[in-house]
């Protein structure tokens, strides 16, 4: 049996069918060019007869991506087959993926038919299809709910019809995961010809169980996983892409790989979110904003210690740059320790001490301790011992200005000086100290709060900077918000390596 997992994603199809998920023809090429980086083998593009806009988005994504296999979906109705065929007369590989009820809830209530019938239906879909395209592809929907023997003479009957996939889906996600690896066992025990295509899963997440199922078709001999990026789709949601793929990167025991390249999940599944405006939930396995975060202090000292105590996944692998320590009052001195010294802060026991004493006081005030609240706690102790110190700024700025800002700054005791113009003040005054500075460093974040009230505020300003694939922190406050953002940004280069003019 192969060891290969084909990656079949209905994101654009089964995804899309979330109220308040559709997208638009250029969103839809958007997503199936980052699928293709990604490296999935199959994009399901869309149900072609349901709409123009179907017809079209599957059209223009087959003329937009080149190596996967672009597939459309149609029921087992020979128009529907008609007009999936025409939509993917531009794909350089394509599939039609036709099928039918199984179950005796589709088959008796939702078709009015009988179990002969529809295996004459199945067989005369994929029959009709093939006159169209060679690689076809037939769903038994509500598989999961059909009795496993009438299912194996369903799936006899259209392998020799002449599919090459075929689909077993949990569309109720009804199944536990050891009925439905038995499911897939039986097929295999049971099918003659089985071998001649390839067994497919589609598991919806109802009980909360589509990836444990799509887990255990694979062990019993499943070789396509069909899934969706964040897991969304009908109702609970589809088996999560990325949940299958770092299963199987976590698990070589189960003998299979795919071809996705992991390190693409993160920026693939913020796309589809920000895309689709359906928020990820922050526990969400792999892509949740708290997925590799610690905030227990025992956890925290663990992963600091070793990352693997408590993470059987480098965040490296999905695409996300490190672990996040949350501060929180259940934090212990480790991880303040840790936090202080990336913000700069390097304390004596005796000192940190005082610190954590005072940081559990206001953690238990706080939900969200921010590095600007600990840079406060701790006294800037570090600005008379900065390498690179702000001498002077002036800015100039307003209605039908360019804006313009003049730099001088102090390193390590000589005086460089520069005047940069930029899209605003602030942009201005960055520009000059890298003028200075002479290095490309790259603003990824930046962050202004205010601490007190009214027009004399103190402007708080966090930055988050990139530098040869490292991050530094910066922070700076002052009553003017320009002063703030360059105290802030030299703050961070501070951390660098010395930095001379």
């Amino acid at each position: 049996m192969s060891d290969r997992l084909y990656i079949f994603d209905t994101t654009l199809r089964d995804g899309e069918q979330v109220p308040g998920c559709q997208l638009n023809t250029v969103e839809k090429i958007e997503v199936a060019k980052t699928l293709e980086e990604l490296g999935v083998d199959i994009i399901e593009a869309g149900f072609p007869i349901s709409s123009p806009g179907d017809f079209k988005s599957v059209v223009e994504i087959s003329k937009a991506v080149t190596w996967p296999t672009i597939c459309a979906l149609t029921r087992a109705v020979e128009k529907d087959i008609q007009v999936a065929a025409e939509a993917l007369q531009y794909a350089k590989r394509k599939r039609i993926h036709t099928g039918i009820g199984t179950s005796y809830y589709h088959v008796h209530y939702k078709l009015n038919s009988n179990p002969d019938e529809i295996v004459e239906r199945a067989v005369a879909a994929v029959k009709y299809a093939k006159k169209y395209v060679e690689d076809v592809e037939f769903y038994a929907e509500d598989a999961g709910r059909t009795d496993n023997e009438y299912l194996a003479r369903v799936v006899e009957a259209v392998i020799k019809a002449g599919a090459t996939v075929v689909n077993i889906p949990d569309t109720t996600g009804y199944c536990l995961p050891t009925m439905f690896g038995e499911k897939i066992k039986y097929l295999f025990d049971h099918v003659d010809g089985i071998h001649n295509a390839t067994i497919a899963t589609h598991c919806h997440n109802d009980l909360g169980m589509a990836t444990a199922n799509t887990i255990a078709g694979i062990q019993n001999g499943a070789r396509q996983a069909e899934v969706t990026i964040n897991g969304i789709g009908e109702r609970a949601g589809n088996t999560s892409l990325e949940e299958i793929v770092m299963t199987i990167k976590s698990h070589k025991d189960l003998n299979v790989h795919t071809n996705v390249n992991s390190k693409h999940i993160y920026r693939t599944s913020r796309m589809i979110s920000s895309l689709m405006n359906m928020p990820v939930q922050p526990n969400k396995a792999i892509v949740g904003r708290n997925a590799f975060a610690h905030s227990s202090g025992i956890h925290q000292d663990g992963v600091l210690k070793n990352r693997e105590n408590y993470e059987i996944i480098d965040p490296k692998e999905v695409g996300i740059n490190e672990s996040s320590i949350v501060l929180t009052a259940r934090s212990g001195r480790a991880a303040l320790k840790h936090r202080l010294e990336i913000l700069g802060f390097k304390l004596e026991k005796e000192k940190l001490d005082q610190v954590y004493e005072e940081f559990l006081k206001l953690a238990d005030k706080k939900k969200d301790i921010k590095d600007d609240d600990i840079a406060l706690l701790v006294g800037d102790v570090r600005k008379e011992e900065r390498r690179i110190k702000l001498d002077f700024l002036q800015v100039v700025t307003g209605k039908d200005l360019v804006p313009m800002a003049t730099v001088r700054l102090d390193i390590a005791g000589e005086k460089f000086s520069a005047t940069e113009s930029g899209n605003g003040p602030v942009d201005a005054a960055i520009k000059a100290v890298k003028h200075i500075i002479h290095r490309k460093v790259v603003l990824e974040e930046f962050l202004i709060q205010a601490i007190t009230r009214g027009s004399d505020d103190i402007g708080k300003v966090h930055m988050h900077v990139e530098y040869e694939d490292q991050i530094f922190h910066g922070f700076g406050a002052h009553t003017d918000i320009v002063t703030a953002s360059v105290e802030a940004f030299i703050d961070a280069i501070n951390k660098m390596n010395p930095v001379s003019a």
